[in-house]
């Protein structure tokens, strides 16, 4: 596709640089809320990064040679998607994440209501 940048053959992603993207916390959040959009493209504009356009484009890119996004070009923007692919590829891994990175936002969170050790 035209104005679609480079990312590697679905059979040359490997789990280690899949993992290595994901530990970033703002490439699993931009992962996760991929995976929460309706199916489809989104500007890139549209997810919560660091402001410096360097930055930006390095984690789009993290992204994209990790095969989990494909990415492209339209004028003065671009527009971001996950690779419908992957999923096959590496069948449950990105539920597993999202399952992880749910429990560790629970074990971070403080409980609400009453706690049943102080009655």
């Amino acid at each position: 596709m035209p104005g679609e940048f480079p990312i590697p053959p679905i059979n040359e992603v490997n789990l280690d640089d899949v993992l290595a993207a994901l530990a970033d916390r703002l490439r699993r959040a931009v992962v996760l809320e991929l995976m929460n959009r309706a199916p489809g493209e989104y500007p890139c504009s549209s997810f919560t990064l660091p402001k410096a356009k360097s930055t930006r484009t390095h984690h789009w890119r993290v992204l994209r040679q990790a095969g989990l996004i494909r990415q492209r070009d339209a004028g003065n923007g671009s527009f971001v998607r996950l690779r419908d692919e992957f999923t096959e590829h590496f069948p449950g891994l990105l539920e597993v994440v999202k399952a992880g990175d749910r429990a560790s936002a629970l074990t971070k969170s403080p409980a609400s209501g009453t706690d049943a050790d102080h009655s």
